[in-house]
């Protein structure tokens, strides 16, 4: 069986100039702090649509993810009808899936109450950055729809709330939001 090589080591090892979307992603996005909520719920609906696919299939379709859901207007997206539903259930640019189109919108919702209590899903994070995974885990499972333990992962990590996007020899690594607390 072949060893399955370190997201780090994968991306460092392609061409400097690759259409790669994985490169660009590794070296300026992942582990990196997100301050805007459309930001942040933008990585949460891509880490939702990537379950049970490769971050490569939700990296090409990235820019057709932001079309389908009106640029992760917050607000638009718990507003979305049905026919809005039934349009991207036929949307082939995008994951096709009723139950992650459905908790788009109603995690848009439960946003947008964070951000009324709070100021911002920003400040609501922030308050938890203490958190290990477990007490993350639970506390996005009492508010938001199909967040696993892999999907509050890799959001937490992507977004610089948990160690573990980069590998420390990563010459990334000395760039996130992570490294910048230690």
């Amino acid at each position: 069986m072949a060893v399955k090589k370190h997201y780090c080591d994968f991306c460092n090892e392609l061409p400097e100039k690759t259409d790669n979307p994985n490169k660009y992603y590794h070296d300026y996005e992942y582990g990196f702090e997100l301050s805007d909520d459309t930001e942040l719920f933008e990585r949460l609906i891509l880490e939702i649509n990537q379950a049970g696919l490769s971050w490569n299939t939700i990296l090409q379709k990235r820019v057709n993810f932001k079309r389908a859901y009106e640029e992760f207007d917050i607000p638009t997206v718990a507003n979305f009808s049905e026919d809005k539903i039934t349009s991207l259930l036929q949307d082939s640019g995008i994951i096709r899936n009723r139950l992650k189109i459905n908790a788009a919108i109603y995690n848009a919702k439960k946003i947008m109450e964070l951000q009324e209590e709070f100021g911002s899903f920003k400040n609501w994070l922030d308050l938890h950055i203490q958190f290990d995974l477990e007490q993350w885990l639970k506390l996005f499972k009492k508010q938001f729809k199909f967040v696993g333990k892999e999907i509050v992962n890799e959001f937490l990590m992507s977004t610089g709330y948990l160690d573990g996007a980069h590998l420390e020899n990563c010459p990334i690594y000395k760039n996130t939001k992570f490294h910048k607390k230690v």
